[in-house]
């Protein structure tokens, strides 16, 4: 994740057309996901599924729970809270 200083544009509905665009370039400078994790919601940390039987060679994949989470999984998990708290600063700064 990006330690990025740039400043967060303020939130504008006259010019929000400007805004979104100039947000989707804040939010990916911070990571590649977010703008995904904005519009799709949280993303689901998943891990193959070893138990079950590939029959046309797809790999099925199950999410992971908590406690099998790497630190490179919570960091991903926590794009939402970060995502969350970007969108806040918009608002009232």
């Amino acid at each position: 994740m990006s330690t990025s200083h740039n400043k967060i544009p303020l939130f504008s509905k006259e010019d929000y057309d400007d805004w979104k665009i100039r947000m989707q370039a804040h939010l990916a400078t911070e990571d590649d996901e977010m703008w995904a994790v904005i519009t799709e919601g949280p993303l689901k940390i998943m891990k193959l599924n070893l138990a079950f039987a590939i029959p046309n060679g797809e790999p099925q994949f199950l999410e992971k729970s908590r406690h099998e989470y790497t630190s490179e999984d919570k960091k991903r998990a926590n794009l939402n809270n970060v995502a969350r708290d970007i969108l806040y600063k918009t608002l009232l700064e």
